[in-house]
């Protein structure tokens, strides 16, 4: 039974993964190279953002895992087999533990190490990629918007990095709009900004009224550019990127240094223990309810849809309990009581599967004493 789900989790895993990062991967396409970033840029961010993708994926395709092989066992007779010959459903639901322990096991490392490790370096790659002024402005034949109110065009670009016939429209100042057009440029770092010189050009003004054009012929003319990337100021210290060690060992430091509240640091602390037990809980919630069904050559899917309607109940659990931790730290115990009521739930399933006429019975012992 432990080497079908693994099987089947694998499958579902790469499934459910391809899908969401596939997705994600698109819109993160859009955007880099529209600003004119190479197709090397856009690999490196869709592969950081791969641990955190799988780590949203892991739980449901442990589930699904565990429906799954329950659903097959069922329909293919062999655990009524198991059953009459002695195998209690707490003992069948042994190999579902090592499996849920298993995901949970690989949901810890990705939760514990690579996910803050990924979002840590894809926050440095996208401040470093968004000061790339040369990245986003050296696109020959096409008009780019580099910032509101800003056209700029360039014919084309030769090996040398001469920039020729040279379009730019500076509209931020409505009542005085400026275009300037040159025959070449040349993009010049000064400092920590960026300059485009500009050779024999036109600079064109209207007037406020819209009356009058005035034009200026130039030899050289130099502009700058920097302001006209919008630069995003580098987090390094988001408390998603925070190790576990130091949430441990002094939450109030670290929020405090990610400028956050003592209940945020709390709650991502537990968090990320409670996401690791969930992968088993969903595992025994799927396996569960699947044993309530009796046999039938159709399948139990009456009860894989209760199954994910109470993996969905246990989601809405774990939303309601995030804010009041949040809001005072010491209540951090309500972080695994998801997962609490998905084992609660579990092993009443359980119980009810090996004790398959308790309720009739008890039902019937009701009857006669009134």
């Amino acid at each position: 039974m432990l080497s079908q789900f693994m099987v089947l989790f694998g499958f579902f895993a790469l499934v459910l993964v391809s899908i969401f990062w596939i997705n994600k991967a698109v819109r993160m396409f859009d955007r880099l190279i529209s600003d004119g970033q190479s197709a090397w840029i856009f690999i490196e961010f869709t592969a950081l953002t791969l641990p955190g993708v799988i780590g949203t994926v892991l739980p449901i395709a442990a589930f699904a895992g565990a429906v799954y092989v329950t659903n097959r066992l069922s329909t293919e007779s062999e655990l009524t087999v198991m059953q009459a010959t002695g195998f209690s459903p707490w003992r069948l639901a042994r190999p579902v533990v090592y499996y849920g322990a298993v995901v949970a096991l690989m949901m810890s490392v990705l939760l514990h190490l690579l996910i803050p490790l990924s979002l840590k370096q894809l926050e440095q790659r996208r401040a470093e990629v968004s000061g790339n002024i040369t990245a986003k402005l050296l696109t020959e034949g096409e008009f780019l918007h580099p910032a509101p109110g800003v056209t700029f065009y360039i014919r084309e670009i030769t090996p040398k990095g001469e920039l020729r016939h040279v379009f730019l429209s500076d509209r931020r100042r409505v009542s005085a709009p400026t275009t300037y057009t040159s025959a070449s440029a040349y993009l010049v770092q000064e400092g920590d900004g960026t300059k485009l010189v500009m050779l024999n050009g036109l600079a064109q003004n209207v007037s406020p009224d819209g009356q009058r054009l005035f034009t200026t012929h130039y030899d050289d003319f130099s502009y700058d550019i920097s302001s006209l990337v919008a630069q995003n100021a580098l987090s390094p210290d988001r408390i998603a990127f925070a190790s576990t060690p130091d949430l441990i060992r002094d939450p109030a430091a670290v929020a405090e240094r990610t400028n956050v509240t003592l209940g945020a640091a709390v709650a991502e602390l537990h968090n990320r223990f409670a996401q690791a037990i969930l992968c088993i809980v969903a595992a025994l919630v799927g396996f569960s309810t699947l044993l309530q069904g009796s046999f039938s050559r159709f399948g139990v899917w009456r009860q894989i849809i209760i199954a994910f309607l109470l993996l969905i109940g246990i989601k809405v659990v774990e939303a309601g309990v995030t804010a009041p931790v949040l809001t005072v730290p010491a209540l951090w115990p309500l972080m695994y009581v998801p997962s609490a009521v998905g084992l609660v739930l579990s092993g009443a399933m359980l119980h009810s599967a090996a004790n398959p006429g308790l309720f009739r019975r008890r039902r019937r012992e009701a009857k006669a004493l009134t």
